[in-house]
């Protein structure tokens, strides 16, 4: 048996539950009233989204810490494999186990946006966020890190690629391999 049939049989249909899609009609409902269609949001969520491709917000920030703390480039080479290896278990085997459909989009996004091709659940943009949050926390920088990857993750159900409970899988089960990752191979020495 695979591992994705493991995971799969493990949670079972969850993501397709009633209670899981009463819960994004919900978070669905209040963005549709509350933020789409706000031409500065819409602009600040696009953005965080298109950044969130491929890991792109992480590994520039990463580039712009390795230097700083006297280490070179070896932080960006560590984070990059990382990373790396975070979505090819996510955007792979995870969602490979559950094949979920993306929302419905009818009408046309009103500003660029590249679709993916893989399952919906979880999001692979808030998978990331939080493992990256996770590995480049330090100090009293760590909200700037979580705000970052709240605003990228959120990103992804504002600009209707997911349902609300794929971003939060994706936040939780990122935040858990971040601080795996971050346990065995972390990106800077701790601070003394």
């Amino acid at each position: 048996m695979t591992l994705a049939r493991r995971i799969a049989g493990a949670l079972g249909d969850l993501p397709n539950s009633k209670a899981v899609a009463h819960f994004d009609q919900a978070v669905d409902s209040y963005f549709e009233g509350h933020l789409r269609g706000k031409p500065a949001l819409d602009r600040v969520m696009y953005t965080a989204s298109a950044v969130g491709d491929h890991s792109m917000i992480w590994l520039a920030l990463v580039a712009l810490q390795g230097p700083a703390s006297g280490k070179g480039w070896r932080p960006l080479v560590r984070a990059g494999a990382l990373l790396g290896a975070e979505s090819a278990l996510v955007n792979g085997v995870v969602k490979l186990a559950f094949r979920r459909q993306r929302p419905d989009v009818s009408e046309p996004h009103p500003l660029p946006l590249r679709t993916p091709l893989t399952s919906s659940f979880p999001s692979g943009h808030a998978s990331a966020a939080f493992f990256a949050a996770a590995l480049l926390r330090s100090g009293s920088s760590w909200p700037v890190y979580y705000t970052l990857a709240t605003i990228v993750a959120s990103s992804r159900a504002h600009v209707r690629m997911h349902h609300a409970s794929d971003v939060v899988a994706g936040a939780a089960l990122g935040a858990a391999l971040g601080e795996l990752a971050r346990a065995a191979f972390p990106l800077l020495p701790p601070r003394s």
